[in-house]
């Protein structure tokens, strides 16, 4: 019932002369406690010591019979358990004291174990509809990291229940597909809610040909060659790609394209119109897979059209608006009526550079306005009373002085809600951005492609509403 260190101790306080071996002995139970008390059947001996008697050498070392140090060592080792005593060397320490982190170690790893395993059971018996609905509403920017988890998560891009959840999700801000001049290749996308750049890869796209994005809707953007020949239809954030047949009228001068999404449409479809300053047209209709000519542009809409090629058109329930100039207006075109019609609006003085834009069914008017070597960005809204323009904003004044004798181009890609404006002269490279209904101007980080360190210039561009699901 007690420790071999209580007998140990008791029988050096007995026996005084015990050779000096006894001594390396006192190490085996440093973490015992001093106070230990002392079995009946020893007290015996203390109360009579051992006639042996002992003497001391001159060096101070105890010399006695063999026979005192055969009868203490041996009852030292009947009263404790053989296993419990280990002789230390002198010279050797005591073993160090292990970390708390090590000593925790062993403990914890079968409860680290246990939790995975159950972690992994609870998400097995995760709902798959709930798993969808979360991943539908996760920022945009965080599919290019969780398509690569599994195939599982890759594969809800054709789920039909998955389009269902992110169809109700609110849409989300536009993004803008943009070409550079040193790159006209490939692209570079702008996220303005993380105000971060990406550069997606459009492997099918071709490589010997200059593309360029001219329309977007539905989370599609529509390209077209430089030559003005072939069209071409891709997702950039899911790389759904798809070239668009031949076109039936040869037309190979410069076209006006617009671009619209049947949002009734469980299937996604979509329409895509080109428009020649000479009065050809062509719709194609994704739901054929063809290209058609509905009819001849009405006598009452003066040809040419001399449309304005850097203003985008802009859609407003199904209806198709391009600028035109001599006269200058406006001329629309319904994709599901298929009527034309044209407004006389005449642009505001020493106006250039100038695009159509849109917000909440409102057209608006953005461009330069430049008198006396001062250049400004100005915001009008179309009045639909008098088709007048109205001024509503523009840049603020201590950004404008920038430009202050400066010849400034400006491109505006985008055209409905948020728009990105690209201003540049041999001095200047500026990116800003304008959100029509909020009327806030923010500046954008300068688009530097991955391993380099020299800001692009923007050529052209268009906004798009991220999808997931659009399928070209």
């Amino acid at each position: 019932m007690y420790g071999s260190a209580g007998y140990y101790y008791y029988v050096e306080a007995t026996h005084r002369s015990a050779p000096r071996p006894l001594t390396a002995l006192r190490r085996l139970s440093s973490s015992a406690s001093a106070a230990v008390l002392c079995p009946p059947s020893l007290h015996s001996l203390a109360a009579a010591p051992t006639a042996a008697a002992t003497t001391t050498s001159a060096t101070g070392i105890p010399v006695g019979d063999s026979s005192a140090e055969d009868d203490c060592c041996s009852l030292i080792m009947k009263a404790g358990k053989p296993g419990n005593f280990k002789m230390l060397e002198p010279e050797k320490p005591p073993p160090a004291k292990k970390a708390r982190k090590e000593r925790n170690r062993g403990k914890y790893s079968g409860t680290a174990s246990s939790t995975e395993d159950m972690e992994q059971q609870i998400w097995k018996e995760f709902p798959e509809d709930l798993v969808e609905a979360v991943i539908a509403r996760l920022p945009v920017a965080t599919f290019f990291r969780f398509r690569s988890v599994c195939r599982k998560w890759n594969s809800l891009l054709t789920s039909h229940s998955f389009s269902q959840q992110c169809s109700e999700v609110p849409q989300a801000q536009p993004w803008f597909y943009t070409i550079t001049h040193e790159n006209v290749s490939t692209g570079a996308m702008y996220d303005p809610t993380l105000k971060k750049w990406h550069h997606p890869t459009v492997p099918a796209l071709p490589t010997k040909l200059i593309v360029l994005p001219v329309a977007s809707a539905g989370g599609l953007v529509c390209f077209l060659d430089i030559g003005n020949r072939s069209f071409y239809v891709c997702n950039p954030l899911t790389r759904s790609f798809k070239e668009l047949p031949a076109r039936s009228v040869k037309v190979w001068s410069r076209v006006a394209v617009g671009m619209t999404c049947d949002e009734k449409s469980t299937r996604g479809g979509y329409k895509i119109i080109w428009v020649s300053s000479n009065g050809e047209y062509e719709v194609y209709d994704s739901a054929k897979n063809s290209w058609n000519r509905p009819g001849s542009m009405p006598s009452s809409i003066k040809l040419p059209l001399s449309l304005n090629f850097r203003s985008q058109a802009v859609c407003i329930d199904s209806t198709l608006h391009f600028m035109r100039s001599d006269p200058d207006g406006i001329v629309s075109y319904n994709m599901v009526t298929g009527v034309w019609k044209q407004f006389i609006v005449p642009a505001p003085l020493h106006l250039s550079d100038h695009t159509l834009a849109e917000c909440g069914g409102q057209i608006m008017l953005v461009g330069l306005l430049t008198k006396n070597a001062a250049t400004c960005v100005c915001i009008w809204e179309l009045q639909r009373m008098t088709l007048l323009w109205k001024e509503v904003d523009r840049m603020p004044n201590v950004w404008c002085l920038e430009f202050y004798g400066k010849h400034v181009r400006m491109t505006c890609l985008g055209n409905k809600d948020l728009l990105m404006l690209s201003l540049r002269s041999r001095q200047l490279n500026r990116l800003v951005t304008y959100d029509v209904s909020r009327r806030e101007w923010l500046k954008v980080p300068g688009c530097v492609l991955p391993r380099g360190r020299k800001r692009q210039w923007i050529a052209c561009g268009t906004a798009f509403h991220p999808c997931l699901t659009a399928v070209a």
